[in-house]
């Protein structure tokens, strides 16, 4: 398993919880969503795990030491 594996896993649930926060602050607040609340919310829960593992992934590099003393002005 590589490092950069490791580090997404463990960010998955954090990266999801705040692409979901963004995504049911979205529907709840536009009158035109909130009506169809009912519908969009599991829409909105899968799409959330499925949007999370990418950016995790993409995330992963940027909290290694080794990224931030190669990319250090």
């Amino acid at each position: 398993m590589s490092t950069r594996f490791q580090i997404a896993s463990i960010i998955y649930m954090m990266v999801n919880a705040v692409v979901f926060g963004i995504g049911i602050v979205t529907v709840l607040l536009a009158p035109g969503l909130a009506n169809h609340a009912f519908q969009l919310i599991p829409a909105l829960v899968i799409a959330s795990f499925i949007v999370s593992a990418p950016l995790a992934w993409f995330i992963a590099p940027r909290l290694r030491a080794r990224y931030m003393r190669q990319h250090s002005a």
